[in-house]
C-alpha cells in the first residue's frame, strides 16, 4: 500500500507565508532546507540561503555556495 503525505489547509498557508526554499549542491546532492536549517553545521532553522556566509562550504564535498541551485519540491 502506498504512503501518501497529507496536507492541511493550515499547513499550506504556513508554507506560502514563509516561502522557504530548498537548495541542493550540484556536486554531491546535499540538500539545505531553509525551514529546517542545518543545526549540525551551526545554521539555525529558518535561516535564509542569502543569510549564510559567502565563504560557507558544503559539509559533504566542500563545494562553495555557487555550486548550489534552488530546487522546487
Amino acid at each position: 500500500m502506498a504512503n501518501y503525505a497529507t496536507f492541511s489547509k493550515e499547513g499550506l498557508n504556513k508554507v506560502s507565508e514563509n516561502n522557504y526554499k530548498v537548495w541542493m549542491c550540484i556536486i554531491c546532492g546535499w540538500v539545505y532546507e531553509e525551514e529546517k536549517g542545518a543545526p549540525e553545521e551551526g545554521i539555525e532553522p529558518g535561516t535564509r540561503w542569502e543569510d549564510i556566509p559567502e565563504d560557507w562550504i558544503c559539509p559533504d564535498c566542500a563545494a562553495g555556495k555557487e555550486d548550489f541551485d534552488m530546487i522546487e519540491l
